[in-house]
């Protein structure tokens, strides 16, 4: 019941500070950062006396909230500034290669038993170059109207996610050609 009261209070009175006496007699002490100028008004309970004044009471804890986040830095839109070695496009581009590679090599190499660099050499490397300037155009069109890949990335399909997925597939692309050429043919 008590509790009742002091929630209606605070809704009602617009409060900037409550302190409650607990069972214990400790204190419990919520503060309005944004209203901490205005004076106080003296809060009563249900049973209309008025609780001891501030000075007699300690509070348990008093918490402190960061400050805002200030905005997020404006992206680039220069070419030169999207390709750069730290800039968003290089490793997003290259991870997404490398995920259709290892999907397509692994494909044709169960399909027809043919190793990477046959997969090549029986005329994958225009499939090769199609692809990649293709994808590449595609992830730099949003990029370069700043459109960034965080802004669109949500729930399972996340850009960190991507990233990863982007690494381990060029590890496992490397991989599969280094034990390709280890084993002197094909790996299945």
């Amino acid at each position: 019941m008590a509790t009742a009261s002091i929630n209606h209070s605070i809704l009602a009175n617009h409060v900037s500070r409550v302190r409650t006496q607990t069972p214990r007699n400790a204190s419990f002490s919520v503060r309005c950062m944004a209203e901490e100028k205005q004076p106080q008004q003296p809060m009563t309970t249900s049973s209309g006396t008025t609780p001891p004044p501030a000075a007699a009471q300690t509070p348990v804890e008093t918490r402190t909230f960061p400050p805002p986040r200030a905005a997020p830095k404006k992206m680039s839109t220069k070419f030169g500034d999207l390709l750069a070695f730290s800039g968003p496009a290089p490793e997003r581009i290259n991870g997404r290669l490398a995920m259709i590679g290892f999907v397509a090599a692994m494909g044709v190499e169960v399909a027809r038993g043919t190793d990477v660099a046959a997969q090549l050499a029986d005329g994958g490397l225009p499939w090769f170059v199609i692809t990649s300037v293709v994808l590449s155009v595609a992830s730099l069109i949003p990029l370069s109207q700043g459109v960034s890949v965080e802004s669109k990335s949500d729930g399972l399909m996340s850009s960190s996610a991507e990233m990863w997925n982007g690494r381990a597939a060029m590890l496992g692309l490397v991989a599969l050609v280094l034990t390709e050429v280890a084993k002197g043919g094909a790996l299945i």
